[in-house]
């Protein structure tokens, strides 16, 4: 789940197949009691049919849990940019930043910083599709230390710099679980 109206679907899922979930949130769902063979088979065809996956082994727990981690200080809150994503991310996880680093890029085929940085251009090119900050004034919302920084990796990432991207805009943004 990335998004609040992956919160509400999966909510409504889990209300329609009577399961009572003690918490929904962002890539995780607290059940209230274990659920059985019969309800687990359902939940998983259900979720799979709304193009959702049930996560329930430890690696791909963690992997999960990244993603959100980062999906969230990108997309939904103000970044502390005190903070370095390696100490929130194990602060968050209870794991070493290394041991985290080396299972995501083992499963996902990326790197942690790398997946980071292709979430901080697409809320780049949310940003400018909505036309409402200066170039500056994203370049600070998301941390970077200057304009310039944010377009030269736009430009690495995209092939095209931020003026051109926002003249085009069309079709040029990705959704968050396709990043």
């Amino acid at each position: 789940m990335v998004c609040n109206r992956c919160i509400m679907v999966v909510q409504n899922l889990l209300d329609k197949l009577e399961l009572k979930a003690a918490a929904v949130k962002l890539g995780e769902v607290g059940l209230e009691k274990p659920l059985s063979a019969e309800e687990k088979s359902r939940l998983v065809e259900a979720l799979t049919g709304l193009g959702f996956e049930l996560i329930d082994d430890k690696k791909s727990r963690i992997i999960a849990q990244i993603k959100t981690i980062i999906i969230e200080l990108v997309h939904h809150q103000e970044h502390d940019s005190k903070s370095n994503l390696s100490a929130v991310l194990s602060k968050a996880l209870h794991h070493d930043y290394p041991y985290l680093s080396n299972l995501f890029s083992d499963v996902e085929g990326t790197t942690i910083e790398k997946y980071f940085i292709a979430q901080k251009i697409e809320k780049v090119k949310e940003l400018l599709v909505y036309d409402e900050l200066s170039l500056s004034e994203i370049a600070f919302r998301l941390n970077y230390s200057s304009v310039g920084h944010l377009s030269s990796q736009f430009k690495k990432i995209t092939g095209l710099t931020p003026s051109h991207f926002k003249q085009i805009r069309e079709d040029k943004r990705k959704p968050l679980d396709k990043v």
